[in-house]
């Protein structure tokens, strides 16, 4: 059964901030008459495999917000460079074998999105992290550098991410069909990888880039990668909370 590779304490942390280059206080908007970081709680903690789910703030508004709708919240520094470096504080004063590192943009998010990536990453023990892929459909999101493409061996571990479309096809003509992948932003981490991550030497491609999660593969750690259905729709600008707003209420009423 796959409940017997499952460990007994999975963590999933939020990591929410009130300032945005792009959205100050997006966490707070509403949405069907919640806040987008409620939706994102709720949702997670929807997810079978996780044992806990927090969010982890630097800003008293957001923490006042979750404590109105009985989230943990654990308070963080304020001056981490990054979301995954609030995680792992978050998740150094907790217990847990393995963390989920989950957006709180995604309002719509999937439970079992959570639960598909942690099973993909427990599948191996050797594999100290796993994130998700989805199929692109839309064939702008290929040349959009906005949208971060992924490539995998056979055996279901990241060979690159990019911005650039990949593959390249050099040869149309004689090549097969390609198919592409865009990389889902949800990360699993095993508790001793996650703690020691900030401390990995950036490298080039990570700069050049600026994608974190090539940090692990340019010090030559593997990345499980797990196909899903889940379409990320994230909130990153106002007219991207509008969209979703629209989407959400289209879903209520079909409903």
């Amino acid at each position: 059964m796959l409940y017997s590779i499952v460990p007994l304490s999975i963590l999933g942390v939020i990591p929410a901030r009130y300032a945005s280059s792009r959205f100050p206080g997006k966490a707070l908007v509403s949405i069907g008459g919640k806040t987008m970081l409620q939706h994102v709680w709720e949702r997670a903690s929807q997810a079978r495999y996780l044992t806990s789910v927090v969010i982890a703030t630097d800003d008293l508004r957001i923490r006042d917000a979750a404590e109105d709708f009985h989230a943990r919240v654990v308070m963080t520094r304020s001056d981490h460079v990054s979301g995954t470096d609030r995680v792992a504080e978050a998740a150094s004063a907790s217990t847990a074998q393995v963390i989920v590192n989950i957006q709180g943009d995604e309002p719509m998010l999937d439970p079992a999105a959570i639960d598909a990536a942690v099973l993909g990453l427990l599948e191996r023990d050797e594999i100290p992290m796993g994130t998700l892929k989805k199929l692109i459909e839309d064939r702008a999101e290929i040349i959009d550098p906005n949208v971060v493409k992924v490539v995998s061996d056979h055996e279901g571990n990241a060979l690159y991410f990019s911005r650039s479309p990949i593959p390249y096809i050099r040869e149309t003509a004689a090549a097969p069909p390609a198919v592409y992948y865009k990389h889902i932003g949800l990360y699993v981490y095993r508790r001793d990888f996650l703690l020691a991550y900030s401390d990995l030497p950036v490298g080039p491609l990570e700069q050049a880039e600026r994608l974190e999660q090539l940090r692990a593969l340019e010090n030559g750690f593997k990345i499980r990668v797990i196909e899903t259905e889940y379409e990320s729709l994230g909130v990153d600008t106002p007219e991207d909370w509008h969209r979703v707003s629209a989407l959400y209420e289209k879903m209520v009423v079909t409903e």
